[in-house]
């Protein structure tokens, strides 16, 4: 469709050379993929590698402890050259999510309450505004390179569930935009096309992920870790789990989306990570994508 590229994560070939992930993703039928996050300075380096398979850069990833008042400076000192590098590849979008573990009041940590999260496992208030205001801080340097910050939630971190994004969105300025993972959300517990439909006009980008309801529905009666629903295959792909993907795109195509649409299945339970990429790219080619 028109002004919507299919990419596809490089997660599913964790420990694999990035030349033999990037063959895949170009044989499966996709458009680009995010590169792993580098200095600006190697930006030719990048756009050369993509070249060699025909494929485009797509916005890239960035994990950080923001709620933690001593990262500030690290992490907004580093937005600008983030931002560069996007920016040199022709992003325009830059995911941006919690990233690092994070011990709860009652002493666990969220990859161990992952899925199952408690109202108890959040943030304190003061570390969702020190998250704003290290967030807004990197967002607006970005934006003043034409990149936008969009912000990625995420299982196993501090904001997981749909209450914990809204708490954040309450804060954030308008310099954040939305990059929503739809797998984590509905594995968080929400209606991930639900959430999506209240923020539409934020989203700028979107990881299509999908889940196991099983799994997960197993995984929350029994108190599994992060781990434990991974190794249950709660990744499922796209078209063979619980999101309801036609209800998404009926939703994009109402809102005049434009923009980036990255598949993931961070953890396949197919023979390839290969065959994991073509059957959900075959998918999407179904709703006409």
């Amino acid at each position: 469709m028109e002004g919507i590229e299919i990419g596809c994560g490089l997660i599913t070939w964790r420990g694999k050379p990035e030349e033999e992930a990037l063959a895949d993703v170009a044989q499966a039928g996709y458009t680009g993929a995010p590169p792993r996050l580098r200095p600006s300075s190697e930006v030719s380096a990048v756009q050369d590698l993509f070249a060699k398979f025909r494929l485009t850069p797509a916005p890239p990833y960035f994990g950080a402890p923001f709620w933690l008042a001593e990262a500030q400076d690290e992490i907004v000192a580093a937005a600008r050259d983030h931002a560069r590098f996007a920016r040199g590849l022709g992003c325009t979008e830059l995911y941006v999510a919690a990233g690092g573990d994070y011990t709860t009041r009652g002493g666990k940590t969220r990859r161990q309450v992952a899925g199952h999260v408690s109202p108890d496992d959040a943030m304190s208030d003061d570390e969702f505004q020190q998250f704003a205001t290290t967030l807004n801080a990197y967002a607006k340097i970005t934006a003043e390179e034409g990149v936008a910050s969009c912000f990625h939630n995420h299982v196993g971190t501090v904001v997981e569930t749909e209450n914990e994004l809204e708490r954040l969105l309450a804060l954030i300025s308008p310099d954040v935009w939305l990059g929503l993972d739809t797998g984590h959300l509905q594995w968080g517990g929400a209606d991930a096309v639900g959430v999506c439909r209240n923020h539409v006009d934020r989203i700028k980008t979107l990881h299509l992920k999908d889940i196991d309801e099983q799994v997960r529905q197993e995984g929350v009666k029994s108190g599994w870790d992060y781990g434990t629903f991974v190794d249950h295959g709660i990744f499922a792909e796209l078209g063979e789990g619980v999101v309801d993907f036609p209800a998404l795109k009926s939703l994009l195509d109402d809102n005049n989306f434009t923009g980036w649409l990255i598949v993931e299945t961070d953890v396949t339970q197919k023979p390839t990570a290969l065959e994991s990429a073509t059957i959900s790219r075959s998918y999407l080619k179904t709703l006409g994508y």
